[in-house]
């Protein structure tokens, strides 16, 4: 997985739980589904599927391959809509090249995140660039929605480009873990997405044998999904593997460990980490719409079939990462 790193660890500031601290038990582990997105790129989704109280604030999340495309096969999804929520796409591994009405966009790969803010209403696109179908390659990412308060799901859309030299990395007391902190504060650290809900999203990497232990704010609920490798989390070391998720209880410290050995396919054991305070209203979601009540989502239908959500502009530019906060 080549998101940003350090030849230096231990030169990075570190994190770790303070003496006395509630550990968080594991409530539950969720296998991911494996569905098809899009034009039919595969993905592996832990959630929906849970109910929504014990995800609040999040919505889904995605991961996107790891897939080894060959010559002509890349797949994206064309233009479509969203409204009420904001959604993150974190690549891993290839490209992505976003498209949208307000005329934001750009390419992403390695490391690099854009942060959606759909809002009132947007169309975008996120297609491979022509380069990836022509020649094939390795594509893996992930793609989170976040779900928006009432107050904010008609604030005017906004587009971040978050270039991955410029997250926030702190390791574990070790050096043995790597946390790359995307979004929110993590112990005073924070990353430099622009939430307009209160989350916390970041990337470890831990190496074999290593251990991880962190504050986690008592406000926020607590998810951690594999990406890959295996580990254990939790105080009791309950196993988790690449496409599983770990849902926590309450507590304002959480514990995950790199289990010593891995497998030719991932030498480290990767997890995001995400968190976020619950907004606790009333959901209700159709396809691309994720709002407070069946009457919006009809108007959401009928003001995107209007064309009132806009459209793609047919001039777009084309180069890499612009932070347009």
């Amino acid at each position: 997985m080549p998101a940003v790193t350090t030849d230096r660890p231990l030169t990075l500031p570190a994190v770790q739980a303070a003496p006395g601290a509630q550990f968080r038990r594991v409530q539950r582990i969720v296998n991911s589904i494996q569905t098809y997105e899009g034009e039919g790129f595969p993905v592996r989704r832990p959630f929906p599927g849970l109910e929504r109280g014990v995800a609040d604030p999040f919505i889904l999340l995605d991961q996107m391959g790891e897939v080894l495309y060959g010559v002509g096969e890349a797949k994206g999804a064309p233009d479509h809509p969203h409204r009420g929520f904001e959604t993150v796409t974190y690549m891993i591994d290839g490209e992505f090249v976003h498209r949208d009405s307000t005329g934001g966009g750009g390419v992403i790969a390695d490391g690099d995140t854009q942060w959606m803010t759909a809002g009132a209403g947007i169309v975008h696109s996120e297609m491979p660039p022509e380069k990836l179908v022509r020649t094939g390659g390795l594509f893996h990412g992930v793609q989170l929605w976040v779900n928006l308060p009432a107050a904010q799901k008609w604030s005017p859309p906004r587009y971040q480009d978050i270039a991955a030299k410029s997250v926030t990395l702190v390791r574990s007391r070790d050096g043995g873990a790597l946390v790359r902190v995307i979004a929110g504060d993590l112990a005073g650290h924070a990353g430099p997405g622009v939430t307009q809900t209160p989350i916390t999203y970041a990337h470890v990497t831990l190496m074999p044998g290593s251990r991880l232990e962190l504050p986690w704010r008592p406000d926020f609920n607590a998810l951690v999904y594999a990406l890959g490798g295996f580990g254990t989390v939790g105080t009791e070391a309950v196993p988790l593997e690449s496409g599983q998720l770990a849902v926590f209880g309450p507590g304002d410290a959480l514990r995950i460990d790199g289990s010593p050995r891995q497998d030719s396919r991932s030498a480290a054991f990767d997890v995001l980490l995400l968190g976020g305070r619950p907004i606790g209203e009333p959901v209700v979601q159709y396809g691309p719409f994720v709002m407070n009540t069946r009457e919006e989502i009809l108007q959401a239908i009928a003001d995107y079939q209007a064309g009132r959500m806009g459209s793609i502009p047919a001039t777009h530019f084309g180069a890499g990462p612009q932070d347009t906060r």
